[in-house]
């Protein structure tokens, strides 16, 4: 991914209108080195998305807890020209086999925005189901979101 720098940058910067105001990708090199050095390999993990030669988009599988629990939590964002070509859903898919078989998690889940109907779209089909609604979630561009809680558990 490191090698990937200077796409993902362009690929984030030129996606600026498609990502406002669900997510805040790394947009510059201090930022990109930021999200980096968050993947450890263990509990935080990231992903992309390749089609035709070229970052389609990026997935993160972070803050895993193994124990009783078993469970990591899903970001997830397509790059603009790439959106609606179903990358996504395979990508997302395959994430999710990977967690479960080679990772041993019981679960994975993905906290959307309830206005974000791509990305609910985008949970829907890859089986997860809608768990409940965490007012308040999560910090985005300055401001505490609403989340619904979407989740998909090892069959």
């Amino acid at each position: 991914m490191a090698a990937d720098e200077a796409a993902f940058i362009a690929a984030t910067q030129a996606s600026r209108k498609l990502h406002r105001p669900w997510v805040q990708p790394p947009g510059d090199a201090q930022a990109f080195a930021r999200y980096l050095a968050r993947f450890d390999g263990v509990a935080h993990h990231g992903f992309v998305v390749e089609a035709e030669g070229e970052l389609a988009g990026a997935i993160n599988l972070t803050n895993i807890v193994m124990g009783a629990f078993r469970n990591g939590y899903l970001g997830y964002y397509a790059f603009a020209g790439f959106e609606g070509r179903g990358l996504m859903t395979q990508g997302l898919n395959a994430v999710v086999r990977h967690a479960f078989k080679e990772l041993g998690l019981h679960r994975v889940e993905a906290n959307i925005q309830p206005g974000n109907a791509a990305s609910i779209a985008l949970a829907k089909r890859c089986g997860f189901q809608l768990e409940g609604y965490s007012p308040k979630y999560l910090k985005i561009a300055g401001r505490w979101c609403d989340h619904e809680r979407w989740a998909r558990i090892k069959p």
